[in-house]
């Protein structure tokens, strides 16, 4: 089934479907990982987005359950150079096109993968949309055009839990009955902005009770649940664009040790006082290099974000920059030097992706031990 691509700036490519008819608009996005399909596809931090792996054979070895990072699909579409409809591993329970369409997800291959990554990397991230039921070039543009973008919008309300609830048995259950901590554990509230399980895994692991609670939780209700430290998840979008939470942070500051992830990275930027900005085309694969000033160590990471902090719009004497990407210099990390926070861009939560920044939980549990 033919599929086309449509950029804003009207570049087109064409493709075909393997999971039927469908229709997507979004910001066009690539990412460098050769493996961890499922977990990019399952990662909150895609709201909005259409996914183009640069890797060129995708599907090799299925979908199953224990690599799901939340409960959804959140790309519109899914872009592969090659899809492998037969795969082999023993863990496989499933195709991925069985599993796109299951979420009424649109999956193309067949198309120039490199084209599409090097035109984004040339002109940046663009709105763009995918088709098998408007097959007009120009139709499509004009649509994709006409999309209002990610900046300033809030996507986090999309993806955010309506209730709290906790982890156990390696899987999610409904209730505040986790708000208590046994005898020498330590109980943190997770902040949903858009998270991945294996976060609450590797807390949980650590000897954690987490609670967590939707994006919009007040302070107030946060210190009513007397946590031991606060964690501050990834999420899609535009950090300025989310509403209230960065007063929250502010109330919580000095509170409470903070530990922040990606999105939560940068609203801890914007609670400190400075400014976040859109990156060209952003970093999305699991082989990022970024360096460890407080260590001088370098860390191959997982990254999916479009968004930065600012860093020179921050205090000097108030923040410190404690990891940069050698890429291109941006923050990467950063910590208070009056309050018990810090954070950092990238996800050490290595689904997929490097195990080389597990410490940084492990740095969570002596802050709140301090």
């Amino acid at each position: 089934m033919k599929a086309i691509i449509a950029l804003e700036d009207g570049r087109t490519f064409t493709g075909r479907s393997f999971t039927g008819p469908g229709e997507a608009v979004g910001e066009i996005v690539f990412n460098t990982g050769m493996t961890g399909y499922q977990e990019i596809l399952t990662d909150p931090s895609y709201r909005g987005q259409i996914v183009t792996m640069t890797y060129p054979l995708i599907g090799n070895y299925g979908v199953n359950a224990a690599d799901m990072e939340s409960d959804a699909i959140h790309p519109g579409a899914f872009l592969v150079k090659e899809y492998n409809p037969v795969p082999s591993n023993f863990r496989s329970q499933g195709t991925l096109a069985d599993f796109l369409r299951q979420h009424r997800v649109l999956g193309v291959e067949g198309l120039d993968t490199r084209a599409v990554t090097r035109h984004i990397r040339q002109g940046g991230a663009l709105k763009g949309i995918v088709s098998t039921l408007d097959l007009d070039p120009a139709s499509l543009v004009r649509r994709a055009q006409e999309w209002p973008g990610l900046v300033g919008h809030d996507m986090v309300s999309d993806v955010t839990c309506a209730a709290p609830y906790g982890w156990a048995d390696n899987r999610p259950r409904p209730g505040t009955d986790f708000q208590t901590a046994a005898p020498g554990k330590y109980l943190v509230v997770a902040f949903d902005f858009g998270l991945k399980y294996n976060q609450l895994r590797l807390l949980t692991d650590r000897g954690c009770r987490v609670q967590v609670v939707p994006a919009q939780t007040t302070a107030r209700e946060v210190l009513a649940m007397n946590p031991d430290g606060i964690f501050l998840s990834n999420g899609p979008g535009d950090p300025a664009g989310v509403p209230g939470v960065v007063d929250t942070m502010r109330e919580l500051l000095g509170k409470k040790p903070i530990f922040g992830i990606c999105l939560g990275h940068q609203i801890l930027g914007l609670a400190y006082g400075g400014l976040t900005y859109k990156l060209k085309f952003g970093h999305r694969g699991s082989n990022q290099p970024v360096k460890d000033l407080l260590t001088g160590k370098i860390e191959i990471t997982a990254q999916n974000h479009g968004f930065c902090v600012d860093f020179a719009s921050l205090n000097p004497n108030e923040v410190e920059l404690t990891h940069v990407n050698l890429n291109d210099n941006s923050v990467e990390g950063m910590r208070h030097l009056k309050y018990p926070a810090f954070s950092v861009q990238y996800h050490p939560e290595n689904a997929p992706g490097p195990h080389d920044s597990l410490y940084l939980f492990d740095r969570f549990l002596d802050m709140m031990r301090g």
